[in-house]
């Protein structure tokens, strides 16, 4: 297996996730329930995961939105 698909594949626990995002347990379920956030992946009965994809590319979103933000404001 190539690496660049080993790192997508890869998961993040919620500790992970939070430390990753800067966001808060509460507020990262509050953007899975509002849809602006990906979803976590059952591991097992009372565990849950995030593909470390999914989250590294809803933060270059987010970048991306408030780098054109910042844009069209000056």
């Amino acid at each position: 297996m190539s690496d660049q698909y080993q790192q997508g594949l890869s998961i993040l626990r919620r500790k992970q996730v939070e430390a990753r995002t800067g966001l808060a347990r509460s507020t990262i379920y509050h953007h899975i329930k509002a849809g602006t956030f990906p979803r976590p992946i059952p591991l097992g009965p009372r565990a849950v995961g995030w593909l470390e994809s999914d989250v590294s590319n809803w933060i270059a979103e987010r970048v991306r939105m408030a780098r054109d933000g910042a844009n069209r404001s000056v």
